[in-house]
């Protein structure tokens, strides 16, 4: 079968094999007793094909998520399969590498005939792509199977472009951003207001912060502030820095040059007890922070951990969507839904601060819009958040700040529709639509 049938899993760890980069590609086909020469070859067409050749020497444990994912497809391809079945493909991708990815697996359909049947909750990424769509509707009901406009025009999950056009009655349904700017061009757009009060003091502060792992430099020279009462995304391209900064901003990885602040505090000189109760840190792999037997053991863990008094943990999970899963074990969970678990289970301790890395990954559009509004609350609420992602439609809807990484250096900062103009790579699909810096999410357009 895996002659015939290549397979990348959700979380791309679950499936890696061997240490370093080239030998995870070579693994299957070494299993077959393939020719030397004839591996070396697959080896270097499936990393130039997905864009890794410069990770060819590096070990699997020193690559960022979406370095992994683009592994592990890669390793998928070297069997030369007839079919390739991907489950989230682009999750932890940036919107270029995503975009790269995507292009590879059509010239691969057009010009070797291999089919792909993608499991994907961005759907803005893949519309241009597909040829079919299947909606699985759950609840006992039989899944919606068509072409992306018709599918795309009856389902609630959409992208931003085609909630537009069918609130708007655009007609054909845009899926793209060029099909819809006919339609826009002459649309009277309403003045956009931002959220009411500005943000408060500046609670968490990284100055001239530099970090290398076995001598890769990882951060070179980083500034960043976080206030009370405001949310900041930092973006960038898969292995610029992002969860190392996060990582360093906590105090679990040591700055080489520079220094980190907390309330005015050097962090190196905090015990990280001291650290994690004003500051909630939600990784991207949010298992490693799950090991109870129920969701809502989970949360009272925490609170226990945190020397908290016990408190009633239905009306959290409730606001997250979860509680339903209140007796579920956590592993049993989609990957969704156990990052909502375990942001549930960092926000029962009631930190100042929030750190979240890909926060969004595994999410639908609704659950999308659930998150959106718990995080806004929470800013409402005086909480400082920071949120690493690679989710352009959510820095869109909730961020008053961006920062883009490259290389570990600041290449812009802002607010999100004017770095959106900068950088069109980072760019929502409603800020391409109007390119005037202001309007980036359909709140924006239709309030």
């Amino acid at each position: 079968m895996s002659d015939l049938v290549g397979f990348v899993f959700q979380d791309p760890e679950a499936q890696f094999v061997v240490d370093d980069v080239a030998g995870e590609l070579a693994f299957s086909m070494e299993a077959r007793a393939y020719p030397r020469s004839l591996m070396l070859e697959r080896v270097q067409e499936v990393a130039g094909l997905l864009g890794i050749e410069q990770l060819l020497e590096r070990r699997i444990s020193t690559l960022s998520g979406g370095q992994r994912q683009r592994v592990a497809v890669a390793a998928a391809l070297a069997l030369q399969p007839s079919l390739l079945i991907l489950d989230e493909p682009t999750s932890q991708l940036d919107p270029m590498a995503a975009d790269e990815l995507l292009m590879a697996l059509v010239r691969l359909n057009r010009e070797r005939g291999l089919s792909v049947f993608l499991s994907e909750h961005r759907i803005e990424r893949v519309t241009a792509y597909v040829h079919r769509v299947v909606y699985m509707s759950g609840a006992g009901q039989p899944p919606l199977d068509g072409r992306p406009r018709q599918v795309l025009a009856e389902v609630p999950l959409a992208p931003p472009v085609v909630r537009l056009g069918r609130q708007l009655g655009w007609q054909p349904l845009p899926l793209t951003v060029e099909e819809a700017r006919p339609f826009a061009r002459n649309l009277p757009l309403p003045e956009r207001d931002g959220h009411e009060s500005g943000p408060g003091p500046v609670r968490l502060r990284a100055e001239g912060v530099s970090y290398a792992y076995s001598g890769l430099q990882a951060l070179r020279g980083v500034d960043l502030e976080l206030a009370q009462g405001e949310i900041v995304a930092i973006q960038g391209h898969n292995g610029s820095g992002k969860t190392t900064l996060l990582k360093t901003l906590l105090g679990l990885l040591r700055p080489e040059k520079g220094r980190v602040l907390l309330d005015g505090q050097d962090v190196s000189r905090l015990d990280l007890h001291e650290i994690i109760a004003r500051v909630g840190y939600v990784p991207q792999s949010p298992g490693s922070l799950l090991f109870e037997d129920t969701v809502l053991a989970e949360l009272e863990f925490t609170r226990r951990s945190h020397g908290l008094p016990a408190k009633d943990c239905l009306p959290l999970l409730e606001r997250l969507g979860l509680a339903q899963y209140a007796n579920t074990y956590p592993r049993d969970l989609s990957q969704g839904e156990r990052q909502r678990v375990a942001l549930a289970a960092i926000l029962v301790a009631e930190p100042e601060l929030l750190l979240l890395d890909e926060p969004t990954l595994g999410l639908d559009y609704l659950q999308k819009e659930r998150l959106v509004v718990l995080l806004k609350e929470l800013r409402g609420e005086g909480k400082g958040i920071l949120i690493a992602t690679h989710d352009t439609e959510l820095v869109a809807s909730c961020a008053d700040r961006t920062i883009i990484l490259q290389e570990g250096r600041v290449l812009d900062s802002g607010a999100p529709g004017r770095v959106m103009l900068r950088q069109a790579g980072y760019a929502s699909q409603v800020s391409r639509l109007f390119e005037d810096g202001e309007h980036i999410a359909v709140e924006d357009v239709i309030p």
